[in-house]
């Protein structure tokens, strides 16, 4: 019971820090202004997995808005996956989902930007002979020898991704701890790796009974893929990855622009 009591006073603490700004003039639905602010604040951190909101009530007299009005925003936040209604307990934040930009950039890095605590299990890293797809990717000769890493990424505990990058056998020293600890490409630029470009394909398939199992998902669940090769400022490739991520969790975020 205390520590319940704890979760819902860091809540309601956490709540009163955020400075809504409702503009009433606006032709934004009031419910959607609400909704937007507080999925900034779930996806920043402000509010944290496991966290409590106040009841519709309280958080209604707190805004000046009608309770229908609070309603609808919960719901629809709880539509997207970031909040639950918990009989006994109340609405409870759940996660974020991880909004990434499509562009180079590590996974590790964006997340720990974005304040969403990223967490590392090294599931395999060693050597082996290199399969014809991860040769022509990384233009070695087939068989021989290349790293090879698996990884599942976590954010505030709750899994993500499963990464699996392979590497040239003579790029640079990968150590499990440090890879634990830090992202792939931070340790490329420690070693003095400039990474300029990259072909990148992005796709969709359902998760098989290991990937659901290691994802905390459902077998069959939607699963985003990647497979990227990644360049250095040679023009050499010094990464090749296939990972794959939780559809409920995930998404790329990318701008458009009309070409000229």
């Amino acid at each position: 019971m205390a520590k319940t009591g704890g979760t819902a006073r860091a809540a309601t603490a956490a709540l009163d820090s955020l400075d809504f700004a409702l503009d009433r003039g606006s032709p934004v639905p009031l419910y959607y202004q609400l909704a937007q602010q507080l999925e900034a604040a779930i996806e920043h951190g402000v509010l944290a997995p496991g966290n409590l909101l106040g009841n519709e009530i309280d958080l209604s007299t707190r805004l000046g808005l009608s309770r229908p009005t609070v309603r609808q925003a919960i719901q629809s936040l709880v539509d997207k996956g970031l909040l639950v209604r918990r009989r006994g307990v109340g609405t409870q934040v759940v996660h974020s989902q991880v909004k990434r930009p499509l562009e180079l950039s590590s996974l590790y890095d964006d997340l720990e930007s974005a304040g969403q605590g990223p967490t590392t299990q090294v599931v395999r890293n060693e050597r082996e002979p290199a399969s014809p797809d991860v040769a022509a990717a990384l233009a070695v000769a087939e068989g021989s020898e290349v790293i090879v890493l698996d990884r599942l990424r976590l954010t505030h505990g709750q899994p993500v991704a499963l990464l699996c990058n392979h590497l040239p056998a003579t790029l640079l020293d990968l150590d499990t701890a440090r890879l634990e600890s830090t992202g792939l490409y931070r340790m490329m630029r420690t070693a003095g790796i400039t990474l300029h470009s990259a072909r990148q394909t992005i796709g969709a398939r359902s998760a098989t009974a290991e990937e659901a199992a290691r994802l905390d998902e459902e077998e069959g669940a939607a699963l985003l893929t990647m497979q990227r090769t990644a360049y250095d400022d040679t023009g050499r490739p010094v990464e090749y990855g296939t990972h794959i991520y939780r559809a409920s969790r995930y998404a790329f975020d990318f701008q458009l622009l009309v070409r000229p």
